[in-house]
């Protein structure tokens, strides 16, 4: 069931970014969905099976076990209610921050998270093209971080909806006001702050690596305002994979284990 709930509340804001991209895109872009979408969706697809067949559900077990067995610090220390939902939704946030940060700096994260990095345009599909076996780490991760805080098993469902709508979200080829985009940047990620995390230009990929709240970037030193080029038509993706032709599905399970490129 919370499988179900998380992948229908999912789907629903898909729908919804997709519809605003196609209303109201922020940018034109190249190469056309007909190319991209089936990559991105494609892989998208083959992670839900793999984590079917694999760690699905895996975070909330862990901490419905977490709380049976008294395990972590909410449960030493007694914390119970709204406080432990608090604690969980915000620790959880900071910790996929690190996890961002660390996909950056250590060479063999980074193998897997270029993948999702070699999308040449950015829209809700690109928040879904991650390597696979990104994708299980990052779940162990998240169990690991699970465990020492004993967290609410409640709020790990929510902390994952939210997870998934708000990388929908910030992920959107979406117009949003500048001034509106401003007010809601003191709070929450949004698209043209995320974009420039998307850049082929590394001191702004280097850059704005939180998902949902957006002060950890301002806190940790990794917030960046505005790109050097507009937001219009800075380029995206990486500099070493600029054709389209080879960033098919294949190509992209495999590129992980290929030589890296610099260039």
């Amino acid at each position: 069931m919370e499988t179900v709930i998380r992948l229908s509340i999912a789907l629903g804001i898909f729908l919804i970014m997709i519809s605003w991209e196609a209303l109201r895109p922020r940018r034109k872009q190249s190469p056309d969905r007909k190319q991209r979408w089936p990559i991105n969706i494609g892989l998208a697809l083959f992670n839900m099976l793999l984590m079917r067949l694999t760690v699905g559900g895996a975070a909330y077990l862990s901490a419905v076990y977490a709380q049976e067995q008294s395990w972590g610090l909410l449960n030493i220390f007694d914390i119970q209610g709204w406080p432990a939902v608090a604690v969980t939704l915000i620790a959880l946030d900071f910790a996929i921050y690190g996890q961002h940060v660390l996909s950056h700096k250590w060479l063999l994260l980074w193998r897997l998270h270029q993948i999702h990095h070699t999308d040449i345009a950015f829209d809700a599909t690109t928040a879904v093209r991650f390597h696979p076996l990104e994708i299980v780490f990052s779940m162990l991760y998240k169990i690991a971080w699970i465990l020492l805080l004993g967290a609410d098993p409640l709020a790990v469902i929510a902390f994952e909806i939210i997870l998934n709508g708000a990388a929908t979200f910030n992920h959107g080829n979406v117009d949003i006001p500048e001034r509106v985009d401003k007010m809601l940047r003191w709070l929450i990620v949004t698209p043209d702050m995320h974009r420039i995390h998307h850049s082929t230009i590394q001191v702004e990929t280097d850059s704005n690596y939180g998902f949902s709240i957006s002060c950890w970037d301002r806190l940790c030193g990794t917030y960046r305002a505005e790109p050097k080029q507009a937001q219009t038509d800075m380029p995206i993706g990486l500099a070493p994979f600029r054709n389209p032709e080879e960033l098919g599905l294949a190509n992209l399970l495999r590129l992980p284990f290929s030589a890296l490129r610099r260039e």
